[in-house]
């Protein structure tokens, strides 16, 4: 077996509250009439990974996801899903499906993830260079990082995103040091015997982590089972790794190692290989130099360098759906300048459009749609079978399916789940509609999110 594909889809994440519901897991929430999974799915395919293990939290979201796939995907793709607990984390994720990963090499893709980098370069990046992990990273987008966790419209004012400092050889080519959003205040230090191991490091701010990652199985599998508190690949597994890599000096015996976080397990059975020696590095100035000459000066000697990194171009597009702010803003992207990652048409097949109607650059109209007379969309997806009155006004919104809007409504900024009936005369503005709700006629709201109680 080549590389086995974990795709970690997610379930009902609370940041987009109210999108996701029941029925509606994140991994099916619509970006540009396709669920957010169909994008990391398509890219899968395209690079040739056709064995697939899709983790959904929960059952009942497993089974919706599981279907959605078999339906799409058949004769395409090789899926196994696989249903964990909520709130275990990513690391935790795979801890749960550990019995299941048998190849050498594991492939970890965040089921939000929106982009065009292939997977199949990141794998034989990490095959190339032999490493334990290789990490994706992209530039951070002109608007903010992703991972600032926006919530829409009640907050005018933005907060700085979250972002990473990473370190890295001269060559752009191996990770030396990660220290990720959450971690990083206003000063960030880096311990002399850091720099003295690596000896040349370039320290970079303007990366994001992708959440696609190649693990080396074998030292995956004993990180998640010796560090039992990790919870996440990003600000757990990842940076313990990089740290790893630079101690110099190797335990042996089963002899307990002074830890950074000091959450060591001591014993060893059956002489099992501890990852500090797997990972151990020399500890010299040359650290980051792929290459050294023999002792006779004639012939090189390929170093070991463990940790690496994929950096993707600056024209790549690579943004994660997990807030409210980036599903709109994903989905005004796929739409506009990133309408490549789309297959087909923005204008659904049968759509109706009455008379003087407009529907301008950058929108999407789902199949089976009606517009009455005189409306306008900009910069808006409508989905499908949903029926629109007359003068009604869409402008940077997300309308998903099955939606009834009366006449005279207006709707800007906003996000209308599935099933909801806006009568006429409503104006919202930067607000979110649960699924199934209904507005009253004449009703006016702006920066609220408006949802049926859950039973």
């Amino acid at each position: 077996m080549d590389f086995q594909v974990v795709v970690l889809a997610g379930g009902n994440s609370k940041s987009l509250t109210p999108l996701v519901s029941k029925d509606v897991p994140k991994p099916l929430l619509p970006v540009a009439n396709h669920p957010v999974l169909y994008y990391v799915l398509h890219q899968l395919e395209e690079s040739n990974l056709k064995d697939l293990i899709v983790v959904v939290e929960g059952e009942d979201a497993g089974l919706l996801v599981g279907a959605w796939i078999s339906g799409t995907f058949v004769d395409r793709l090789h899926v196994e899903i696989a249903a964990v607990p909520e709130d275990i984390g990513t690391a935790g994720a795979l801890r749960a499906i550990s019995h299941y990963l048998t190849a050498k090499d594991i492939l970890v893709v965040s089921g939000d993830l929106v982009s065009d980098v292939s997977p199949g370069a990141v794998a034989a990046t990490h095959r190339r260079h032999d490493a334990v992990v290789t990490a994706t990273l992209c530039c951070v987008p002109i608007s903010g990082s992703s991972e600032s966790g926006s919530s829409g419209g009640k907050d005018k004012t933005k907060k700085p995103g979250r972002y990473n400092i990473i370190g890295l050889d001269p060559r752009k080519q191996f990770l030396l040091h990660i220290a990720t959003g959450a971690e990083i205040e206003k000063d960030t230090r880096l311990q002399k015997h850091l720099l003295h191991a690596v000896g040349q490091m370039e320290i970079r701010s303007d990366l994001m982590d992708a959440h696609m990652y190649a693990f080396k199985r074998s030292v995956l599998q004993e990180v998640l089972d010796r560090k039992d508190t990790f919870q996440s690949l990003k600000q757990d597994v990842v940076p313990y790794l990089v740290r790893s890599q630079l101690k110099s000096e190797a335990v042996l015996s089963g002899i307990r190692q002074a830890e950074e976080d000091g959450n060591e397990k001591v014993s060893f059975p059956n002489n099992q290989v501890m990852v500090s020696q797997i990972l151990a590095n020399a500890s010299t100035p040359s650290f980051h130099e792929l290459y050294s000459m023999d002792a006779d000066g004639s012939a090189q000697t390929r170093k070991t360098h463990k940790c690496c990194a994929y950096i993707a171009s600056s024209s790549s597009y690579c943004v994660r759906l997990n807030s409210i702010q980036a599903f709109m803003d994903i989905n005004r992207d796929v739409t506009g300048e990133a309408d490549h990652l789309l297959s087909d048409n923005v204008i659904g097949p049968s759509p109706k459009l009455g008379t003087k109607t407009t529907v301008g650059p950058h929108c999407m109209l789902g199949e089976g749609s009606e517009m009455g007379d005189k409306c306008q969309v900009k910069r808006s997806v409508i989905g499908r079978h949903c029926r629109i009155g007359s003068h009604v006004k869409v402008v940077n919104s997300v309308v998903m399916n099955h939606v009834t809007i009366g006449d005279g409504c207006i709707i800007q900024g906003s996000v209308i789940c599935s099933n909801v009936q806006l009568l006429e005369r409503v104006v919202l503005k930067d607000c979110q509609v649960g699924a199934g709700f209904v507005v009253t006629a004449g009703s006016e709201y702006k920066g609220e999110s408006l949802a049926r109680k859950e039973k």
